[in-house]
């Protein structure tokens, strides 16, 4: 009796199931990388209204600390925006000898004055956020901790443009909140970012033999609870 179908055919259910596992491998592989933080928010680099704001020139070259802008880091959850005031205080007609010097950077810094003059607000545009379900991420309590601002958003010193520079996703926070030590420096250096920067090129058993002293002395001892951060 003849076949309906050739003798090769007995390997198609073979073939056709290699190929459904290898796409379903695909697919799980594209979505475990293509659709987390680390994907969609590392490199986000928005656009700021006006001339912008150069950490690079006023945290770096002046060496401007950054609770001068970011004033209630150390007493809120919040790092705040400073208000169109506080940039004034600097910026104000006539008050930089870069004023008079460069059209370029009175063109630049036109804004704040425009801005302050309205009494309207400069609608800076978030970089760092964390999702809604995060209650938010308590700044005062990390600095207090001794977490320097660069284990979170890199060397702000250093960028013309701030761009997000960790994923700030939850397996990234537990990882630090399971092993601290390495990442704590003293509390009087939170903001002083090139420091920080060194010292974060040293040996990791050097830093993490200091930051095990720092953790027993300052008695830390991040949550790991869901209730910590989802409330």
């Amino acid at each position: 009796m003849s076949t309906i179908f050739p003798k090769w055919t007995n390997a198609l259910p073979t073939l056709f199931a290699g190929v459904a596992v290898l796409g379903l491998a695909t697919a799980v592989g594209g979505v475990w990388y293509y659709f987390t933080p680390k994907f969609w928010r590392v490199g986000y680099m928005p656009t700021q209204p006006g001339g912008g704001f150069n950490h690079q020139i006023h945290a770096g070259r002046l060496g401007m600390d950054c609770r001068y802008c970011h004033s209630h880091v150390e007493d809120s959850a919040e790092a705040n925006i400073p208000t169109v005031s506080t940039c004034n205080g600097c910026h104000a007609e006539g008050r930089l000898s870069a004023f008079t010097a460069s059209e370029a950077h009175r063109s630049k810094t036109a804004f704040i004055r425009e801005a302050y003059a309205k009494d309207q607000s400069i609608e800076w545009r978030r970089v760092h956020k964390v999702p809604d379900y995060v209650r938010n991420f308590p700044h005062h309590a990390h600095v207090a901790a001794g977490i320097s601002c660069l284990s979170c958003h890199g060397n702000i010193a250093r960028m013309p443009v701030v761009w997000h520079v960790e994923p700030l996703s939850m397996s990234w926070c537990l990882d630090c909140h399971r092993d601290p030590a390495p990442h704590l420096v003293e509390r009087d250096k939170v903001t002083r970012l090139f420091e920080v920067e060194d010292w974060f090129r040293q040996d990791e058993a050097r830093r993490r033999e200091i930051g095990q002293r720092f953790l027993d002395e300052r008695r830390l001892g991040g949550p790991e609870n869901c209730g910590a951060c989802h409330y």
